[in-house]
């Protein structure tokens, strides 16, 4: 019961030194709580007494006031002890704001240090594995791959991009044999004209003579006509391959179809020549990408074989820590 009136009349007290104080435009101000109370990193003083303190004032040292000294001497050092911690977190803050996190480069290479260390590889097995293991980890460092997510999508990435050129390459590859069919049309329209227009002469030849009257006009139009048949028989395939060219063609070119004109194979020829160079740019592309998604597979696959093997190791260690 004391001890609640004491407070309240420190209280009380405070309240009334610290109005005073305001009033006559005093910074200072006091408080009752103690240091520990008022949340104050620092050790208070001693109470020196009526006669130390008078001895002291007179200049003669005391054995309080020696404990007092010692005690601002210690507070000034924690003083200056805070400041430099307090310097350090935030320099600690900056450094951990600027610093770039972890990738996943370094977890592998943590694991495989770690695993060298404890000497569970032979040593032939661990010069096999150095080539392997600076291989994997220049691949996951040029490719600022930070995680196993990250991991999947830059495979992922490469497969689609195989994937894009094949897609490409398509539609190529259907331009290529269709001018390839246009110009193999055009040479037996071109080679075989002859026969056709041979053919078409002796024909000719016959209805004419079929057309005509008097003694031996029918026998001569038969020659002409067996003459003709002839001559197709002998030249069947020749002709048959002009005509579907012809036919060929009208399709192709329709409007622009004369039969007086040759095809434009030069045209054609030197589309098929550009697409030729085209499709030979992109297949080394694919080339150089699939040896790329090869060896990429075969890291991938060995990261995710470090990984497992690290958690299973990593079950143990944690059940037998959670027993202890």
């Amino acid at each position: 019961m004391k001890h609640a009136k004491a407070e309240e009349w420190r209280e009380g007290w405070t309240k009334y030194c610290n109005d005073y104080l305001e009033r006559h435009d005093h910074a200072e101000r006091i408080d009752h709580r103690s240091y520990e109370r008022q949340g104050i990193d620092q050790i208070p003083t001693i109470h020196l007494g009526v006669a130390a303190s008078q001895m002291e004032k007179r200049g003669i040292r005391t054995e309080r006031g020696d404990i007092n000294r010692e005690i601002e001497v210690n507070n000034r050092n924690l003083r200056q002890l805070k400041a430099r911690i307090v310097k350090l977190q935030s320099w600690l803050k900056e450094e951990t704001a600027n610093a770039e996190p972890p990738t996943l480069a370094d977890y592998i290479q943590e694991i495989l240090y770690r695993r060298a260390q404890e000497g569970k590889s032979q040593h032939s097995q661990t010069l096999y594995n150095l080539k392997d293991a600076a291989n994997m980890l220049n691949f996951l460092t040029d490719n600022k791959i930070m995680d196993m997510a990250g991991l999947d999508k830059v495979f992922g990435d490469m497969i689609g991009k195989q994937q894009d050129i094949r897609e490409k390459l398509k539609p190529i590859d259907r331009r290529i044999k269709t001018i390839d069919e246009h110009i193999k049309q055009s040479g037996n329209y071109k080679g075989y004209r002859t026969q056709k227009a041979q053919y078409e002469k002796l024909y000719a030849q016959y209805e004419t003579l079929n057309k005509a009257t008097g003694i031996g006009a029918g026998r001569k139009a038969q020659k002409a006509l067996v003459t003709a048949n002839e001559y197709y028989e002998t030249h069947r395939e020749e002709i048959t391959m002009y005509e579907k060219a012809e036919q060929y063609l009208k399709g192709v070119l329709q409007t622009h179809f004369d039969p007086k004109k040759l095809p434009p194979v030069k045209k054609w020829q030197a589309e098929r020549d550009k697409l030729i160079a085209k499709r030979g740019g992109l297949n080394r592309i694919y080339a150089e990408l699939k040896d790329e998604v090869k060896q990429a597979e075969q890291m991938r696959k060995s990261v995710y074989s470090i990984m497992r093997q690290e958690q299973r190791e990593q079950q143990p260690r944690r059940a037998h820590d959670i027993d202890r």
